[in-house]
């Protein structure tokens, strides 16, 4: 009984299922084979890609003249603030008319 139960399965499996060729079968075996797909390279097997010394050193440069010109704003905000105080923050620049030694009379040290 068992055996029938097995065939009729294997019948109504072969209805739904394609043939395909197994792959020990003759036709599996005399079918061209088909080339696969070539692998893409591993990124360790290539050497750094990174950026040259020069463009580093060009992304330092523009970095350096960004924090120097958030550093004058930072002061100058800072100046603002404590002269809403009423304190005289030695603030100067470039081409002040006076420089720090006018603030020193006034007991404030940089």
């Amino acid at each position: 009984m068992r055996d029938s139960i097995a065939r009729a399965l294997l019948w109504a499996l072969a209805l739904f299922i394609p043939n395909k060729p197994g792959r020990h079968s003759a036709a599996f075996l005399t079918a061209p084979t088909t080339t696969p797909e070539p692998v893409p390279a591993s990124p360790w097997s290539r050497p750094w890609t990174g950026p040259t010394k020069e463009e580093a050193a060009a992304v330092f440069r523009q970095e350096a003249e960004t924090t120097l010109q958030l550093g004058v704003i930072r002061e100058r905000r800072r100046a603002a603030d404590l002269a809403t105080l009423g304190v005289d923050y030695p603030y100067t620049y470039e081409g002040a008319p006076f420089g720090a030694y006018a603030f020193a009379a006034a007991g404030v040290t940089a």
